[in-house]
């Protein structure tokens, strides 16, 4: 419990110089770089979002895509297919092994040696 008050002075005295540090930032004038920092910015921002008409466009575009061609059909039917398989081959492996422990916990009750 002795620790408890020096703790929060600490936390009091961090408090008070970070927003004292805050105010003093604030009250800077403003320079030529901080204004060449937000323009840099901005530019970045045009760079990563669009305009409106483009991207209306894009869209457009995208929603008058073509239907798949056949091979594609055939490629997702093919994975589709291989994915059954092998979901069917683990429920069959699931399946024996169960059967083996089952069949051998039978054997064990009863004393029936294989």
């Amino acid at each position: 419990m002795s620790w408890m008050r020096p703790a929060l002075l600490t936390c009091l005295a961090l408090v008070f110089v970070l927003t004292l540090f805050y105010e003093v930032d604030a009250a800077n004038a403003p320079d030529g770089k901080a204004h060449k920092k937000a323009a840099g910015l901005q530019g970045g921002l045009r760079r990563i979002f669009m305009e409106e008409r483009d991207a209306t466009n894009f869209f457009k575009r995208r929603g008058r895509r073509a239907v798949k061609s056949q091979d594609e059909l055939n490629v997702e039917q093919q994975q589709r297919l291989a994915a059954d398989e092998r979901k069917r081959e683990y429920h069959e492996e699931q399946r024996n092994e169960f059967e083996n422990y089952a069949e051998e916990e039978h054997n064990g009750e009863y004393g029936i040696l294989s």
